[in-house]
């Protein structure tokens, strides 16, 4: 995007990429953004409309039958344990959400011009909402949230498209060290995840780095599963996105699921001794197995 971003600011006069990015405030910038995008969607006929629905990948339906979803949807919602407040999260969230949080590359994710972004990731979104609520005085916070999600970098991968489902928990606490508060956070989750997958469920860990964690998955987190958990030590995936330790969720070799520790609500309150970790899957790819 680099090269190609230069030759686009080539064709604007001397001095607009400092107005647009630093010159303008935030209400100024939306402002001509606004007008600029009215007049160039004054100027869409309804051939080029049937076109864009036709070809571009943001816009086109989800393949899934929305009754089946709905299904899936309605029974995640009734295994979740009561301890989890569901949040019904907004389809925007702030600028700056992934690339503040999760350090995402801008570009993976849809802009608006009103100082927004299209929601890429509710786990991001409820780590924010946990932060709040963490901060209010709550001593542990656990949220669950179902949320479409739409993500700007091309996929050439079979089945999956811009716009998807996910169904997240996102639990945050303060330490209360020799990893005790994690072990607790790792049962809460990987116990759900047990009961929506059944006995098929396939529960996978790595620590990306060795920690006191190990110790507390042996003799904490494994007597409180039904289900194995197994290591998955080869796996490089998201080393970098989770702090410590990753987790695979799926069935029949089929993972649909992911989650880890994350320094997201620590990095928001600015107290290193937050603890916060989430865990996903796919409702579409749930659904298409259980039909």
């Amino acid at each position: 995007m680099g090269d190609v971003s230069e030759r686009f600011w080539a064709k604007l006069p001397d001095g607009s990429r400092d107005a647009l990015v630093s010159g303008l405030s935030q209400s100024e910038l939306q402002s001509v953004l606004l007008n600029v995008t009215r007049e160039r969607a004054a100027k869409v006929t309804p051939a080029r409309l049937l076109q864009r629905w036709r070809q571009d990948r943001f816009v086109r339906p989800s393949a899934i039958d929305p009754r089946q979803l709905v299904k899936t949807q309605q029974r995640l919602w009734e295994l979740l344990p009561e301890k989890f407040a569901g949040v019904q999260l907004s389809p925007l969230a702030p600028l700056g959400t992934c690339s503040g949080v999760a350090n995402i590359n801008q570009h993976q994710i849809v802009s608006t011009i009103r100082g927004t972004e299209v929601a890429s990731d509710p786990t991001n979104e409820l780590a924010i909402e946990a932060a709040v609520r963490r901060r209010a005085g709550e001593d542990r916070v656990h949220l669950a949230a179902c949320q479409r999600v739409v993500r700007a970098q091309p996929i050439d991968t079979p089945g999956f498209a811009a716009h998807f489902e996910l169904f997240v928990l996102v639990s945050s606490a303060r330490d209360t060290g020799s990893y005790r508060t994690e072990a607790e956070l790792l049962v809460d989750h990987l116990n759900f995840w047990h009961a929506v997958l059944g006995e098929k469920a396939e529960l996978r860990f790595t620590l990306f780095k060795e920690s006191g964690l190990r110790d507390r998955i042996e003799d904490t987190v494994r007597p409180a599963l039904a289900v194995p958990l197994t290591e998955d030590a080869e796996r490089t995936k998201s080393a970098t996105y989770y702090s410590g330790t990753g987790l695979g969720i799926g069935v029949d070799g089929n993972e649909f699921g992911d989650g880890g520790f994350t320094t997201w609500t620590a990095d928001l309150l600015g107290d290193a001794k937050e603890r916060c970790l989430t865990s996903c899957v796919s409702t579409e790819f749930l659904t298409a197995i259980s039909t």
